[in-house]
């Protein structure tokens, strides 16, 4: 319950805090432009606050928190006196109505930018993309790998952790191949081409680098036991912190992944465990607990193992001054909008299932998720879905402000604004369409709910 609440809150403050610089965008330029606002609005439907400026501007908080809107005076839909005429909307030029709607979109990029550069500033904890393993029978398993090796590049783009290599694989995805530069532990630079023109994105959210079969590199863990869990099976049955298994009920394991499988396989049974304690061989009763996940039971022990420290070298902080660091948050923003525009293409050509859409329920996980981690990867989040806002936002599609650039376009060409029928039988598409697109987004939400 903790967990939803925690999350509710960590997405209503994402929520707010994009729609309200994305809001403010068109806000600000319509006023510098010479309209008058009449309501500034963050959050949809009966308003809870309320405040006039002295502006005459009505600034509220409205009760559904899923977006905001700006209202400005407008002959179309307002009775406008013949002296106010010049401050509306539809008064102005084709350029000052295209700068008022583009700078909705063009506030959430700034807001990316600014966002990403107090990360840099604070700094983030990261680590070196180092390769581990390789999955058999995986697209990268039919090419050679050196491994352990690090990434440095995929397809040119530097990759320096990894979430730099899921973003860059995401963008090569529907591309016939992808080259990689992986360097070795002699420091030997190799360059690798992965064959991953039959390779698409289904339902599974793992990132990208997984599905290609590539597994970052893990800290030995050993079959000795580190923590032993109160009131688990295992401290019932007397286990204790650095027994050794040496097999469960009398089959022989080799690696702490046999000895997980071999619990979590038999629930509620009673078995054997070979362990040494203090260098003598002993066997020890046990009945494996029982856990139900996603509907399907499951035994545990109650202990985790002894693992390798992880190595120090691998471990480094991005972190840059108030220039390297205003640079990268706008290099990093820039790499999002690209890839944002590749992936709204690639949904439309099925290279990308509709499976992989989010709603806002998967936006509040994330936004709980993240903030739950610290302030830098949330503020990381927050300017990811900033980014994602603003390119959504630009899509040719009415009710976007995308379309009504469409439309303005039309009129810079025609030297004639498109007809209100035509406009308002657009609109309804639109809406059609763009509550599909939700409903979609949200069932793919309830769907991973119920997995």
């Amino acid at each position: 319950m903790l967990d939803i609440i925690w999350s509710l809150g960590a997405f209503v403050v994402t929520l707010g805090v994009l729609v309200t610089f994305h809001e403010f965008g068109h806000f600000w330029v319509a006023r510098k432009c010479g309209v008058q606002v009449l309501t500034f609005s963050v959050g949809f439907g009966k308003a809870f606050w309320q405040r006039r400026g002295k502006d005459g501007t009505l600034y509220q908080l409205s009760r559904i928190p899923l977006g905001g809107y700006v209202r400005m005076l407008d002959e179309r839909v307002d009775d406008v006196p013949a002296a106010d005429r010049d401050k509306s909307f539809n008064s102005k030029s084709v350029a000052k109505r295209a700068a008022i709607v583009v700078a909705g979109p063009v506030a959430n990029f700034i807001l990316a930018i600014v966002v990403l550069w107090g990360m840099f500033l604070i700094g983030v904890p990261s680590v070196k993309p180092i390769i581990g393993s390789i999955t058999p029978n995986s697209i990268a398993a039919q090419a050679d790998w050196p491994t352990p090796s690090e990434v440095i590049t995929v397809n040119s783009t530097e990759t320096i952790d990894w979430q730099q290599v899921n973003l860059a694989f995401a963008g090569a995805l529907g591309d016939d191949s992808a080259t990689v530069t992986v360097r070795d532990q002699q420091q030997r630079l190799h360059s690798v081409t992965l064959d991953i023109s039959s390779w698409r994105l289904g339902e599974e959210q793992i990132p990208t680098f997984m599905a290609l079969g590539l597994q970052p590199f893990q800290p030995e863990v050993f079959t000795e036991l580190a923590y032993i869990q109160e009131n688990s099976p295992a401290a019932e049955a007397g286990l204790q912190v650095g027994d050794k298994i040496l097999a469960f009920d009398g089959t022989l394991v080799r690696d702490w992944s046999q000895i997980r499988d071999a619990i979590m396989a038999v629930p509620g049974a009673a078995v054997e465990l070979t362990i040494v304690r203090q260098q003598q061989q002993i066997t020890v009763p046990v009945v494996i607990g029982e856990r139900v996940v996603d509907e399907e039971n499951y035994g545990f022990l109650g202990v985790e193992p002894r693992r390798e420290a992880y190595p120090e070298a691998y471990r480094f902080v991005q972190q840059y001054g108030i220039v390297d660091g205003l640079v990268k948050g706008a290099e990093r923003t820039w790499g999002l909008m690209v890839l944002s525009v590749q992936m709204i293409g690639k949904l439309i050509t099925g290279t990308v299932s509709v499976t992989n859409l989010s709603g806002p329920v998967a936006i509040a996980e994330g936004a709980g998720v993240s903030a739950s981690y610290g302030l830098v990867y949330f503020l990381g989040f927050l300017a990811l879905i900033s980014v994602n806002l603003g390119i959504i936002n630009l899509v040719p599609l009415p009710m976007l402000d995308g379309g009504h650039l469409l439309f303005l376009a039309i009129e810079s060409v025609r030297k004639k604004a498109v007809s209100e029928r035509v406009q308002e039988m657009s609109y309804r598409i639109g809406g059609v369409l763009i509550f599909a697109l939700m409903a979609i987004a949200i069932s793919n939400d309830v769907l991973r709910l119920l997995r």
